[in-house]
């Protein structure tokens, strides 16, 4: 058994899944629109002109697994009770990813080192998600 995080951005799917490219270097396994769903969505669950929106993504960031949707496409995307952890192999790449990720975004806990980690931050992106970056104490 394993679990893997699905999230939905209501509208902002593609510009978040375009931001973690850039920011992380995250790939693309697959992705559906609404409109290549091969069953229609049942009336009025979605607004007009979300055909091209994102129905489902699967994307890897780093060895996970994160799935994505636009969802009702509703505009009102609210991320709260959990944050993503990313465990960095080093200090530079935490520093690259805490910065990448703090770009218009709001940073809570800046990167420092802690009794548990010799680099740990906290930090939620443009989007709302929030992220603990670290580099775990056996890394360099």
């Amino acid at each position: 058994m394993k679990i893997d995080p699905y999230l939905f951005f209501n509208g902002r799917c593609e510009e978040a899944i375009e931001f973690y490219k850039k920011a992380l270097g995250a790939t693309v396994e697959f992705m559906m629109r609404n409109s290549e769903s091969p069953e229609p969505p049942p009336p009025g669950t979605l607004p007009p002109g979300s055909e091209q929106k994102i129905m489902h993504a699967s994307v890897h960031i780093g060895g996970a697994l994160v799935m994505m949707s636009d969802g009702m496409c509703d505009g009102n995307t609210v991320f709260k009770g959990f944050s993503l952890s990313l465990d960095c192999p080093d200090a530079d790449s935490a520093r690259e990813a805490f910065a990448a990720l703090a770009d218009g975004g709001q940073v809570h806990v800046p990167l420092g080192k802690t009794f548990w980690a010799p680099l740990f931050g906290m930090v939620n992106d443009r989007f709302g998600i929030g992220w603990m970056v670290g580099v775990s104490d056996n890394a360099g």
